[in-house]
């Protein structure tokens, strides 16, 4: 007398894999909505940093031109190659700053779609 369960039927594992893929695909289909979600906020929030960084590049340049005819002219009679000069010498120093700090930035930018591949990673974890 054998005690010992018998092998299960083809019917009886049918279930079991339509479970599994039925949870395959859910887990997909919220992975999916998870990434579109963040693909939507991530276009969102570039474009206005795009934006408010195009106006303050325009005010800015405004400013700086206003600024350096200024100067050109109250030294005009006096000194005006040492103004231009200055002038030039300050924006070099200033463009090779903002260049370094820009790269800088590049560098340290976060990945943006953490939030699927830790939940990626999390499910990967769960998985036997």
């Amino acid at each position: 007398m054998d005690a010992s369960p018998p092998p299960p039927s083809g019917e009886d594992r049918t279930p079991s894999l339509k479970r599994f893929g039925g949870a395959l695909l859910g887990l997909l289909q919220n992975h999916l909505e998870l990434l579109g979600i963040e693909l939507q906020e991530e276009k969102g929030y570039a474009f206005r940093l795009f934006l408010f960084a195009s106006l303050c590049l325009l005010f800015g340049l405004l400013l700086l031109i206003g600024l350096s005819a200024a100067v050109v002219v109250v030294f005009w009679d006096s000194h005006r190659l040492a103004a231009i000069l200055g002038l030039c010498l300050a924006y070099g120093l200033a463009l090779l700053f903002c260049i370094a700090r820009t790269l800088k930035l590049a560098r340290r930018s976060e990945h943006p779609f953490q939030a699927s591949l830790e939940e990626l990673a999390r499910n990967r974890e769960l998985l036997p």
